[in-house]
């Protein structure tokens, strides 16, 4: 064979490859490690899907009746029970943590599709509960989950957004770490938060790691200059992909922002 056809060759493999592993580039699910959150402002929630898959997590309740709630939408390899330990619901907030298809206990197996799915069919259950204020719902969107947060906000009424390292799309992020590849041929998962953008009109801030390296600041800027509605950019200039929650303004940005809906 030719040197050029040795080429061909081997490219066209490795588009193949990665074309058949995305959904194991994308999604890192992560099992629950021990019982989870327990006590008696958790209860834990069963919710079956449009497909009848389990999806299961927790609702962390505020003492409020009823009260507003916050809907997590965590990262790719993101187990969820964590959150339940933030004491987000001492602010009057109840907190809605459940894990996507194939995370935590949840059974199934993610993908754009059924994520954006089974957000709607968070919603329309919380919203329908006695101890939800379904006026103040907000969505919290976490690196992936931001893409599934914003989905939500174009097809249900929310009161706000939260978005922790938002991107455009995951096209755009893609092509960045591999400009090699014809990647928006490849993707079956885009996520493409920008398109969606112009459909909203909510509240919405927008936490931002100054050394991502994952998602880096740009498609976040390039979210945020599409957003036609309030919006507030907070951008932590230390803090990497991972690091950014534990940085000291992080939960009261978060809690100063749910303030200011209430």
């Amino acid at each position: 064979m030719t040197l050029a056809a040795v080429v061909l060759v081997v490219a066209g493999g490795l588009v193949a490859a990665l074309y058949a592993l995305q959904d194991k580039m994308l999604f890192f699910p992560r099992p629950l490690v021990g019982a989870g959150p327990s006590g008696s402002h958790v209860e834990s929630v069963e919710l079956a899907a449009k497909d009848g898959i389990p999806l299961r997590g927790w609702l962390v309740k505020s003492q409020r009746i009823p009260a507003p709630l916050l809907v997590y939408f965590g990262g790719n390899a993101e187990e969820v029970s964590w959150l339940a330990a933030t004491g987000a619901e001492r602010s009057g907030w109840s907190v809605l943590l459940m894990n996507y298809r194939g995370y935590g206990h949840s059974e199934g197996r993610p993908s754009e599709a059924w994520l954006f799915a089974d957000a709607l069919r968070l919603y329309d259950w919380a919203a329908g509960r006695t101890d939800v204020d379904a006026r103040r719902i907000v969505g919290m969107g976490r690196s992936l989950g931001s893409g599934v947060a914003i989905y939500l906000a174009t097809q249900r009424t929310l009161a706000g957004l939260v978005l922790i390292t938002p991107f455009d799309s995951i096209t755009a992020v893609a092509q960045r770490h591999y400009p090699f590849l014809p990647v928006r041929w490849l993707l079956r998962h885009p996520f493409d938060s920008l398109s969606r953008a112009g459909a909203i009109a909510v509240p919405t801030l927008m936490l931002v790691a100054g050394q991502d390296t994952i998602i880096p600041p740009a498609h976040a800027e390039r979210l945020y200059e599409r957003w036609p509605g309030s919006k507030r950019w907070i951008e932590f200039p230390e803090a990497d992909h991972e690091s950014i929650s534990a940085e000291p303004g992080y939960w009261r940005a978060i809690t100063t922002f749910l303030d200011e809906l209430t």
